[in-house]
């Protein structure tokens, strides 16, 4: 067996050790270090790059905002992204998540049972990994062009189906995204709207950045950002009289805007 190493990110101190002792029965399993909240997990990632981290998405602690989000967060710095296992007590969530492309779940109380067949099934893919990276290097010595760098630059394309109807929206045209209910309103700079039957946290959790929510209600898109106002806690969107909310919740992700637009060719008067 190959050695992975593994984070947990959990707000409950109990299933920290519960699933850290079970991992310790598997040698090829080397713990790394642990984090009860969204930021410190985000940054012992970001610090130690482990093989694999144990995510919570429905902690005690909302304070703690551990979500499937926190996988977006990680594409913004990573590109090699290490495999995520979800715990949880819910099903439906353990379920949902799999949509996301997460690499399996864990039901709690974690049993040292299933967590062999995530090992099992993480030696599997990477033996299957293995082959195609030996594939790709033989194609790669004969083809002078690699489809897959073209399709790596293609824009992010949105599909909102309903019964028979397939919308397609490219992703770098939305404004912003406001919460109806069951069902998201997407606002475009066209000043088109758009009603998708999905809720505002399912594109919270499919979204990259950009995309990042400032409110229960709202998800902007931060390059339609033109201004923030922190005394009336509100964003303005360019082109448009719009005023988004952003709250105290989510307070944190707003002040990443602020310091991300500082980032490269900026200039403060």
């Amino acid at each position: 067996m190959k050695k992975y190493s593994y984070i947990i990110i959990d707000d409950h101190a109990e299933s920290i050790l519960r699933t850290r002792t079970i991992a310790e029965g598997f040698s090829g399993l080397t713990f790394v270090a642990s984090a009860a909240n969204y930021y410190e997990g985000l940054n012992l990632v970001l610090e130690h790059r482990p093989s694999i981290v144990f995510l919570e998405i429905d902690p005690n602690d909302l304070s703690s905002n551990l979500s499937l989000a926190f996988i977006n967060e990680l594409y913004r710095y990573l590109t090699l992204i290490p495999k995520i296992i979800v715990t949880t007590t819910k099903k439906e969530l353990a379920f949902e998540s799999i949509q996301y492309g997460v690499f399996d779940y864990l039901l709690k109380p974690v049993l040292s049972s299933d967590l062999l067949k995530s090992v099992l099934k993480l030696e599997k893919s990477n033996l299957s990994t293995d082959f195609l990276e030996i594939r790709d290097e033989i194609t790669s010595s004969v083809l002078p062009f690699v489809h897959s760098s073209k399709e790596a630059n293609k824009p992010l394309i949105i599909c909102i189906k309903s019964y028979g109807d397939y919308r397609y929206i490219n992703a770098a045209d939305i404004c912003y995204l406001q919460a109806d209910n069951n069902s998201t309103d997407i606002y475009l700079n066209s000043g088109e709207m758009i009603t998708a039957f999905k809720t505002l946290k399912h594109f919270e959790s499919i979204l990259p950045h950009p995309f990042i929510r400032i409110h229960n209600s709202y998800i902007v898109n931060q390059n339609y950002i033109s201004r923030i106002h922190s005394g009336n806690s509100v964003c303005y969107i360019k082109n448009s009289s719009k005023k988004i909310p952003f709250s105290k919740t989510y307070k944190s992700n707003v002040d990443f805007i602020i310091a991300d637009f500082s980032i490269g060719n900026y200039l403060e008067l």
